[in-house]
């Protein structure tokens, strides 16, 4: 199995960058704006992107420390896989620690979706700071699958 793996400092309180990843308006304000459902442990939270998009349940969520979600449905390279977020104070920065585990094998989509993953944690950086995040449809298209 393969792993997406990204780290990013926020100038942000571990609770606040908690809020983004646990609430729909949290993640609407930097993944995609067309999100919602269930965003608390069980429940089942839909991302849509212009090409599709994706439905995760929410297995863990531990306040200002850790968020953790299966992909249930969506490009069947993602079913199974999961996606998480391992939070820590550092000085005055808040790490996020992100990894998207359980890729079956490095196909082309795995390249493409560590690169938007990159930019969508640069929107949610961006969002803690500065108020503004860049979630789709605004985000930057990289190629023919956005």
């Amino acid at each position: 199995m393969l792993d997406i793996l990204h780290r990013i400092g926020v100038t942000s309180s571990p609770e606040a960058v908690y809020a983004a990843l646990t609430t729909v308006d949290g993640l609407a304000s930097w993944w995609t704006e067309d999100t919602g459902g269930d965003a608390g442990v069980g429940g089942v939270i839909r991302f849509r992107f212009e090409p599709g998009g994706f439905d995760m349940k929410v297995l863990d969520a531990r306040p200002g420390e850790h968020v953790l979600w299966e992909v249930v449905d969506g490009p069947d390279e993602w079913i199974g896989t999961q996606v998480r977020f391992d939070l820590s104070q550092e000085d005055d920065y808040t790490i996020v620690l992100f990894r998207h585990s359980g890729w079956r094998e490095p196909v082309a989509f795995m390249y493409h979706c560590s690169t938007k993953w990159a930019i969508f944690l640069m929107s949610l950086k961006n969002h803690l700071e500065t108020g503004k995040g860049e979630p789709a449809p605004h985000d930057v298209r990289i190629s023919n699958w956005h």
